[in-house]
């Protein structure tokens, strides 16, 4: 079930929101840092993590699921969103080269057919991030934001469940140590416990970025049948039997 997209929105104009947005883009940032002349796809509410891509990708679309609603994003620009079935998108294969997937996964109660539907448009040497609660995390515990929604997340139990559909796991980093409360009080120190959290305290990570590409099996080439020559079956003397009331033999 995913939370409804005024719920989402109002989140990320909260000081909490801008605090979740800035501290993900940062992560997100190194995983990605040039996206120049790729297409960049997002998926589920990735749009207030997109921003900093839209004049650097060759092209931007942000695709959000009929059970959760939509939004017009961005604000000013021509519209970027559309309004999708999660396991059925309009796209051809192989026709996107990054997915970036936030509030998603942990949504849908259709896991498997939403990876293979995003596996199939990413391209054979894409990259896809997909941004989940992380379960031993403060957020996850939280029902005021959007990821105390839905399921959360182990770094085994993602990675055994991304591989299992067809996923490698090439890399994966951690992000919002800092508690959701006393937004005010922690604000000037958001980016030390950031910090501190990574190096000493990685299980009290509100979320997990987990950075996946596509498994691309070499197909055996099938072998050539091998023409053998039937030969006819030969008789001796000996094979051949008279039948009753016929004057030729046939053959045992």
């Amino acid at each position: 079930m995913y939370p409804d997209v005024v719920d989402l929105r109002e989140f990320y104009e909260s000081d909490l929101g801008h605090m979740a947005r800035g501290l993900v883009r940062e992560r997100l940032r190194k995983l990605w840092p040039n996206l120049s002349s790729e297409t960049l796809l997002g998926m589920g509410y990735a749009t207030p993590y997109m921003r900093p891509f839209i004049n650097e990708a060759a092209r931007v679309m942000a695709f959000m699921p009929a059970q959760q609603g939509i939004t017009w994003w961005p604000r000013g620009w021509p519209n970027l969103t559309s309004l999708t079935e999660e396991a059925l998108l309009p796209l051809p294969d192989n026709s996107v080269d990054r997915i970036l997937a936030i509030h998603m996964i942990e949504n849908t109660e259709h896991i498997g057919d939403v990876l293979q539907e995003m596996g199939r448009v990413l391209t054979s040497n894409g990259r896809m991030i997909l941004v989940v609660p992380h379960r031993s995390g403060w957020w996850a515990r939280d029902a005021r934001t959007p990821f105390g929604f839905g399921f959360s997340f182990s770094l085994p139990h993602i990675r055994r469940i991304l591989t299992y559909h067809g996923f490698q796991i090439e890399r994966h980093a951690r992000a919002m140590y800092a508690p959701p409360f006393a937004t005010r009080f922690l604000a000037p120190y958001v980016n030390w416990i950031e910090k501190q959290g990574n190096s000493f305290l990685p299980g009290l990570a509100g979320v997990l970025l987990i950075e996946v590409s596509k498994q691309v099996y070499a197909r055996p080439v099938a072998k050539q049948a091998v023409r053998q020559t039937v030969r006819p079956p030969r008789f001796v003397k000996e094979d051949l039997i008279p039948l009753p009331g016929l004057g030729e033999p046939t053959p045992t």
